[in-house]
């Protein structure tokens, strides 16, 4: 059975992190067009805040109640 990607073994992470800070390892390449990253975090930068902004003070304070509700379920 292969190993989990998430149990690497810690020699090997080293291994490729010091790789990466010199320069040697090859380049990563990507699929996607930059310009268009930049416009999606662009958009993902003003997003939460515009939201935030069009939301009635009862909106607000349900959603708040919502995402409060939830933390205090994971924590048991």
């Amino acid at each position: 059975m292969p190993e989990r990607s998430g149990k690497q073994d810690i020699n090997v992470k080293a291994f490729s992190i010091v790789q990466k800070l010199t320069g040697q390892s090859p380049e990563e390449k990507s699929d996607k067009n930059p310009h268009a990253v930049a416009l999606g975090r662009l958009g993902g930068l003003k997003g939460g805040k515009a939201r935030a902004e069009k939301l009635t003070a009862e909106q607000r304070k349900r959603l708040a109640k919502k995402a409060a509700e939830s933390r205090w379920k994971r924590r048991g």
